[in-house]
């Protein structure tokens, strides 16, 4: 899943989110930290964008071993987000987290007070033409976040990023499995499917980019 992601990434699919992060957290100073990072690849362009430096927490070291290299103003650390993170109560001017799990209470003691809380999810039609190769998203998933959160932060803004793009088969595949939707490929006939397609599909990439800010 690790390699499929690094992969994919590299192909500039997801460009244009990575871009709109850099934009909403191009002010940032002091310290960026990622909850959920994987391999860096949203905090690096961050971090280009901005003099801050970063910090990428996940529970994958195969992830952080390539998040610590993603960029000389990077440290990773490997962690459960569910427990109390290694890190000093409001330290962090941004807290980045982008398909990963989300605790509100830590995100709250970390961040310094007004810091930013920057989520990415994906939105209804992200890569809705692979139909079932891919889990489906909640129609109900930004009101649920806000929910989620708004007993620590007030949302500031929400901006989408949509595009559709061409990819290969060979990026297809690495689309469905860097995801969760990998573990259920032996269901319902999905692998033969992705193991016929040998032309390339015009999809949709679609990402909810919501800001709040520390109560």
């Amino acid at each position: 899943m690790v390699a499929a992601r690094a992969d994919f990434l590299a192909s500039g699919a997801y460009e244009p989110l990575a871009d709109e992060l850099a934009r909403v957290c191009g002010d940032a100073d002091g310290l960026v930290i990622d909850a959920g990072a994987g391999t860096g690849y949203y905090l690096a362009r961050v971090l280009e964008a901005s003099a801050a430096s970063g910090l990428a927490l996940d529970v994958s070291a195969v992830a952080l071993r390539r998040a610590a290299r993603a960029h000389p103003r990077l440290g990773a650390a490997v962690w459960n987000l569910w427990e109390p993170w290694p890190v000093g109560d409001g330290v962090a001017s941004v807290v980045l987290n982008v398909f990963a799990p989300r605790n509100g209470p830590e995100f709250h003691r970390v961040l310094r007070p007004g810091g930013l809380l920057v989520v990415a999810a994906p939105a209804p039609d992200h890569l809705r033409e692979l139909g079932d190769l891919v889990l489906a998203v909640d129609e109900r998933k930004d009101e649920r976040l806000d929910a989620t959160l708004g007993e620590y932060f007030a949302r500031t803004d929400r901006t989408e990023v949509r595009r559709e793009v061409e990819l290969t088969p060979r990026q297809v595949r690495q689309a469905v499995e860097m995801g969760p939707a990998a573990f259920h490929l032996d269901r319902d006939g999905r692998r033969e499917r992705l193991d016929a397609l040998h032309e390339p599909q015009v999809v949709t990439v679609s990402f909810t980019v919501s800001t709040y800010r520390r109560r």
